[in-house]
């Protein structure tokens, strides 16, 4: 039975619109010009390249939250006449209420997702979710948020957006675990030796995803798959024990879902962003893919590995936070923002990294926060915390 065309098209609004999610995003949005319109774009601070992708989608919004590259694009010239430009927190806070906007796909880095996501659930708007952060920082606030106001959630990270597609329609008591897939990142197959000598320009070269700096050093210490499993703990609604990763170099199955009887269901798709995104937009639809599909035709292998816990000592460290609870998860998360910068600075080596964020943990509070607030400072505190431990070194 052929599928239903939708009869109209959603309305997209794409905050982080220069990042890499974005830019796919972007791909997405311009092959399915019959089912997707941009109705509202954001980005930091890089105005001119905001202008040329307002040109390209007839975009009406355009928020910055740098407020004097706002200005500056206000009166470049390089907007269509009309345009509406939204400055700093409180215009992404705007652009994520858009009355004409259906859907609002956050891929904005960091802690400053938290306030415009909240924002979009308050206005009842579809959120498609890519930073995680947020949910490790406040997941607890966003899903009652989210549930209190019967606001859709659907994850566009590879992985998550995987176990959704894997545990739709299944009761949640038949669930007994997920398994997350690692690449390993860069330094998968270096001798541990060698992980003393680790430069940025090193950590920077994934071998299969192309992804901004702070994802790519995540993912090479794995502190990405860390904020992956307290992320999806809260996305689905799972007990720490049920959230676990494996080594999987292809980049190909993306999750694996076990059941009580012992079977299982993965999600395979190339190491592409477009899939996931894709999905999450067209949702419950689906369309030709922006990029081909697997080849069966051609060889294609499948490896797995257990994650050794001492060579990747951030995904133990992510494992303890989700049993400790409370502030653990965001303490974690500020710590490996402020040593991954340093790293990248060139301040402090690889190996540190993990040796920040642990003795940030070790000199935190992980009390259960009573309210945003609450979260927020203890966000700060770590990274007080973590810079004085940085500054040690």
């Amino acid at each position: 039975m052929a599928a239903t065309l939708p009869t109209s098209r959603k309305r997209v609004v794409l905050l982080g619109a220069t990042g890499s999610i974005g830019e796919n995003t972007l791909r997405v949005i311009a092959a399915h010009p019959d089912r997707l319109e941009l109705v509202g774009i954001a980005a930091r601070q890089d105005w001119t390249k905001l202008a040329a992708i307002a040109q390209l989608h007839r975009v009406p919004h355009v928020g910055l939250f740098d407020e004097s590259a706002c200005l500056t694009a206000k009166g470049s010239g390089r907007f269509a006449p009309g345009t509406h430009f939204h400055a700093g927190m409180a215009g992404l806070v705007e652009l994520a209420q858009l009355s004409d906007a259906d859907i609002v796909l956050v891929a904005v880095v960091g802690t400053t997702a938290l306030e415009p996501t909240l924002a979009a659930i308050a206005a009842q708007k579809t959120i498609a979710l890519a930073s995680k952060e947020i949910l490790v920082l406040a997941g607890k606030f966003v899903m009652a948020a989210a549930k209190a106001r019967n606001v859709q959630l659907l994850p566009v990270d590879s992985e998550h957006n995987a176990v959704f597609q894997c545990i739709e329609g299944h009761p949640q008591a038949g669930l007994r675990r997920i398994l997350l897939t690692a690449s390993g990142g860069a330094f998968r197959d270096w001798p541990v030796e060698k992980l003393a000598q680790v430069t940025p320009a090193d950590a920077l070269k994934h071998p299969n995803w192309a992804m901004g700096p702070k994802v790519t050093v995540d993912s090479a210490t794995l502190a990405n798959k860390g904020l992956e499993l307290i992320e999806a703990q809260y996305l689905f609604g799972l007990k720490p024990e049920q959230c676990q990763a494996v080594l999987h170099p292809q980049s190909i199955v993306h999750c694996l879902v076990e059941y009580q009887d012992g079977a299982m269901l993965a999600q395979l798709c190339p190491p592409s962003m477009t899939f996931a995104i894709q999905h999450a937009l067209l949702y419950p639809g689906r369309a030709p893919g922006v990029e081909s599909p697997l080849d069966f035709t051609k060889l294609l292998s499948l490896d797995f590995r257990p994650i050794d816990l001492t060579r990747f000592p951030m995904l133990r460290l992510a494992q303890e936070t989700m049993v400790a609870g409370g502030c653990a998860p965001a303490v974690f998360n500020a710590a490996n923002e402020i040593a991954v910068a340093a790293f990248l600075a060139g301040q402090i080596p690889f190996l540190a990294i993990p040796q920040v964020v642990d003795s940030t943990l070790q000199q935190t509070n992980h009390l259960e926060p009573a309210d945003l607030a609450a979260v927020l400072t203890c966000d700060a505190e770590a990274r007080r915390v973590a810079a004085a431990v940085i500054a040690k070194l």
